[in-house]
């Protein structure tokens, strides 16, 4: 039978007709709790909707739990591609790529994947994969398995981090301080449909790409065209130089599996909420304190329709009518790619703002809140 799946949608043709299309296309994550190991029998399968409904329905807010400060290897060249740069990147990295299995009653029901990013044990995952668990099963590149403890999680990132303690273990080096190039090599480590160590590659087909979580919010994306199915929730993207670009979270799909649409966390900011849980903190997004709209003639931009009191925007002077062009050199073609920014950054971050008003274009610096400061 086929297999309902996590799918999150693309960006729109046409703004509002295709923000409404998108909702209705989503259908959940990908991963655990669809990877069964005793699937039900088609009378019993739940359509795509319904997958959908139950994926809200049981959504958690964010856990988590204090562990210690992690070590991360960001060395921005790891290996020299030969004539096989997919082979080479796949015998660096593979070690650190870990199989993650739900276990219940004894019963293996799910399988996602997960990335050691720290040589003590620390491995960054999908959030939807550990899902409301204190513990899962590991599976090491060697084949050993291990007890992992969730060490927390963030649902609004889609990341979550576990921990397997002891080591030293082989921990994949994260590409932080460069951001993929539409069209660059992206190859895809994981364990679709259960099966470990697969392989997979493409390229990276947009950055910044904005798409709407489970929730109905919108989220900036890396998107690829490397083959991820089910069970490839959280393994890691990676560059030609073996370096993580970013976690994988989820596909658009018609079809119930690949179809060279897939979408990850970027590593800036799946490391930064990783950061944040090991510390026994959370991830507080930013907050602009703005409404807005699409602007009168169709052109790019998002018009502020509104500014909160006491907020970053209205201390920035921030006014109705002003037309947000880009964040941090970043373009805004609709409100959307705003607010997917905005949540891309935390709260107390600085962030630089080009604005037309009436005719003139300016730039502000803005330091960003948080949504929980209004009250």
């Amino acid at each position: 039978m086929d297999h309902p799946i996590p799918s999150e949608p693309p960006r729109r043709a046409g703004r509002i007709a295709t923000l409404l299309t998108a909702v209705a296309l989503f259908v959940s994550g990908i991963g655990i709790g669809w990877l069964f190991t005793e699937p039900a029998s088609d009378e019993s399968a739940e359509t795509p909707t319904e997958v959908a409904a139950s994926f809200v329905e049981s959504t958690t807010t964010t856990t988590i739990r204090p562990s210690s400060t992690v070590d991360v290897e960001t060395d921005p060249l790891v290996i020299v591609p030969g004539d096989e740069p997919v082979a080479d990147v796949a015998e660096a990295l593979l070690p650190s790529v870990v199989q993650i299995e739900v276990v219940n009653n004894g019963i293996e029901r799910g399988v996602g994947t997960g990335v050691i990013y720290d040589p003590n044990g620390f491995i960054m995952t999908a959030e939807h994969v550990v899902q409301g668990l204190d513990e899962v099963r590991v599976r090491l590149s060697d084949g050993n398995k291990v007890v992992g403890q969730v060490i927390g999680q963030d649902v609004n990132n889609d990341i979550a981090v576990i921990s397997i303690g002891g080591g030293p273990y082989s921990a994949a080096p994260l590409a932080l301080d460069d951001k993929p190039r539409p069209g660059s090599l992206a190859i895809a480590l994981g364990s679709p449909w259960g099966l470990d160590s697969t392989v997979t590659s493409g390229i990276v087909s947009a950055v910044d790409r904005t798409i709407l979580s489970g929730q109905g919010v919108p989220r900036s994306m890396l998107q690829t065209d490397a083959s991820i199915n089910p069970g490839n929730s959280g393994g890691p993207l990676v560059d030609r130089s073996g370096r993580v670009i970013g976690i994988n979270v989820s596909i658009y799909s018609t079809s119930g599996a690949n179809d060279g649409v897939g979408f990850a966390v970027p590593i800036d900011r799946a490391f930064r909420v990783s950061e944040a849980l090991v510390s026994g903190g959370e991830f507080v997004a930013g907050f602009l304190g703005v409404r807005l709209d699409n602007t009168s003639d169709l052109s790019a931009g998002a018009v502020v329709s509104e500014v909160t009191a006491g907020t970053a925007a209205a201390a920035a002077g921030i006014r109705v009518g002003d037309t947000v062009l880009s964040i941090n050199g970043v373009p805004i073609a609709e409100p959307a790619d705003l607010g997917a920014q905005v949540r891309a950054f935390e709260a107390g971050d600085s962030v630089e703002l080009v604005i037309d008003r009436n005719g003139s274009v300016e730039t502000f610096a803005i330091e960003l809140g948080a949504r929980d400061d209004q009250g």
